[in-house]
């Protein structure tokens, strides 16, 4: 009899397990919709930068498209895509600290230090909410 393969989704049974995974779906879905916000409003950007800006800001721009497709990929399987979670997170603090360190002087910091911390929390919140670290464990029971 060949092996069955390990479930990539894993439900929950309990109602408060389920309750704490719509939470965090919410909150995930939101920050993909910030995220496509972003995008919306970086065209306008790409299309105004000069030569020396037009690839950073279309990079930024491709960012924020990556990002949105990410957190949807959250949203739509919490414990299915190990390292995601910790990568994104650690992105979005890295930027919030990044932002914080260079102080008010800097143009794009105060907004990227509201922003980037909001999506930081959302991101930590949303991983405890779901439990995504256990999505390592489905990565081994699966390989």
């Amino acid at each position: 009899m060949p092996a069955r393969a390990p479930s990539l989704h894993i439900e929950t049974g309990t109602g408060s397990a389920r309750i704490r995974d719509r939470i965090a779906r919410t909150l995930l879905v939101l920050a993909a919709s910030g995220a496509v916000a972003a995008v919306a409003g970086a065209v306008g950007a790409v299309a105004d930068a000069g030569p020396a800006t037009q690839m950073v800001e279309t990079w930024r721009m491709l960012g924020f498209v990556v990002f949105a497709g990410v957190f949807l990929l959250l949203a739509y399987r919490p414990r299915l895509y190990a390292g995601i979670w910790e990568l994104a997170i650690l992105n979005k603090l890295g930027l919030t600290l990044a932002a914080l360190s260079l102080g008010s002087g800097t143009d794009g910091a105060g907004a990227a230090l509201i922003a980037d911390g909001a999506i930081t929390f959302i991101l930590l919140a949303a991983y405890v909410l779901s439990r995504g670290w256990t999505a390592w464990s489905t990565a081994r029971a699966a390989a």
